[in-house]
């Protein structure tokens, strides 16, 4: 394989519920394994829209990239739901607030479901990742002021953004960590690693087989977890050059409205990591390989059945248009 040049290809994806998701250039696939054992695969055109200059800048290219993974992702988690819990409500009478659901808004209930689901994830992440941070740090120069002894840290700006920051991190790992350990999500995580392996041997040249696949590392320098970890260093550097304010409904806003351009530059930097092989680059990625340790497991063959049928819709016939 190393004699061969690698093809870093632009096609990507997440688990989902039993299955993967796989993104190329012109078609966007699901596939999941059903309770029966046969695999059911969706593939969906990508469609011809094209948006304006303003959207494919720099930066702001990279906000409009994450909004759209939040949307394709959850619909394709929906999708996946589908089947897994096909099993479980067969005989089951709909309830009357399905009916109510199904009889008031009918098939537009799914993309209600979807949008709900991302704001309450988006508020669930905010919650967690940028308000309990911003409330322990305020927590901690509160404490400064009584202890003359680390008032001296606590009065730097640039050390409690230090603070704030590594305090995200610790609330970040940890809760991959505790996740990572429950059943339903260590299933979604081999599945997570059945995708990274299948796009490995198609990047390696090698035909799109169990075997070939099995050989493959599970981690990946282009996965979301390493764009969740840029993020993260992303948003300590920018926040540290945010002025110093008391209060702490002002502060959580002011980091709030970084956020699109902490997420923009974190992808213009995985955007240049991706296509760079030097020694700095390459120190910059490891410790997103690291963090995938938690976020990723082996897969069995039967997984990788699934990456292979949610991959291969996805290759187009020139290989130079799904390139990175």
């Amino acid at each position: 394989m190393s004699n061969k040049e690698q093809h870093i290809t632009s096609i990507g994806g997440q688990a989902v519920m039993e299955g993967v998701m796989m993104r190329g250039p012109y078609k966007t696939a699901v596939a999941v394994r059903k309770p029966d054992g046969d695999i059911e695969c969706k593939v969906e055109e990508n469609g011809t829209k094209t948006r304006s200059a303003f959207f494919k800048l720099p930066i702001v290219r990279g906000c409009v990239n994450f909004i759209d993974s939040l949307v394709i992702g959850m619909k394709a988690l929906m999708y996946s739901a589908e089947f897994v819990d096909l099993e479980e409500e067969e005989g089951e009478s709909e309830s009357k607030f399905d009916k109510w659901l199904d009889d008031k808004f009918g098939d537009k209930i799914k993309d209600i479901v979807i949008y709900v689901s991302i704001a309450i994830s988006l508020v669930f992440s905010v919650l967690l990742f940028m308000i309990l941070p911003t409330f322990l740090t305020r927590g901690a120069e509160k404490l400064g002021s009584l202890l003359p002894a680390i008032s001296a840290f606590t009065d730097s700006h640039l050390f409690t953004s230090l603070f704030e920051g590594i305090v995200r991190m610790v609330i970040f790992i940890g809760y991959l960590a505790l996740v990572s350990n429950m059943k339903d999500i260590k299933r979604v995580f081999q599945y997570h690693g059945a995708e990274h392996k299948t796009i490995a041997c198609y990047e390696a040249g090698e035909e799109l087989t169990v075997e070939n696949i099995k050989k493959f590392e599970r981690f990946h320098p282009r996965c979301g977890t390493s764009f969740l970890l840029f993020v993260m260093i992303v948003s300590i550097l920018l926040f540290a050059l945010l002025p110093r304010v008391d209060m702490i409904i002002l502060r959580v806003a002011m980091r709030l409205a970084l956020l699109p351009v902490v997420a923009g530059i974190s992808y213009e930097i995985i955007k240049w990591a991706g296509r760079s092989k030097n020694v700095c680059v390459t120190c910059l990625s490891k410790p997103g390989l690291w963090l995938q340790k938690l976020t990723t497991r082996e897969p069995d063959e039967s997984m990788i059945e699934v990456a292979i049928a949610s991959m291969e819709p996805c290759i187009p016939d020139n290989k130079e248009d799904d390139r990175w």
